[in-house]
């Protein structure tokens, strides 16, 4: 599983959020999507690595832009934060 973290530009409010939430849906199949416009960052979990060029095409399609994306493995915690 991979987290991928996206700092997005020019999300200002809640719906901001929605709107790249969607559209990463809408491109990807993905586990979990979240978007913070306070942090400035989207996300994303999915199963398997989403190309870099293809993720800010489809984040930048919206109206934002996509500045850095890191990507890095990810691991479910298990209860109480232990791994499994």
């Amino acid at each position: 599983m991979r987290k991928i973290t996206v700092k997005v530009d020019g999300m200002v409010c809640g719906m901001c959020e929605s709107h790249v939430n969607d559209a990463v849906r809408r491109a990807f199949p993905v586990k979990k999507v979240s978007s913070s416009h306070a942090r400035g960052e989207t996300v994303i979990l999915c199963e398997e690595e989403i190309g870099e060029a293809a993720l800010r095409a489809a984040i930048d399609a919206t109206g934002y832009r996509a500045l850095a994306v890191y990507s890095e493995p990810y691991e479910r915690r298990g209860l109480f934060g232990l791994r499994k």
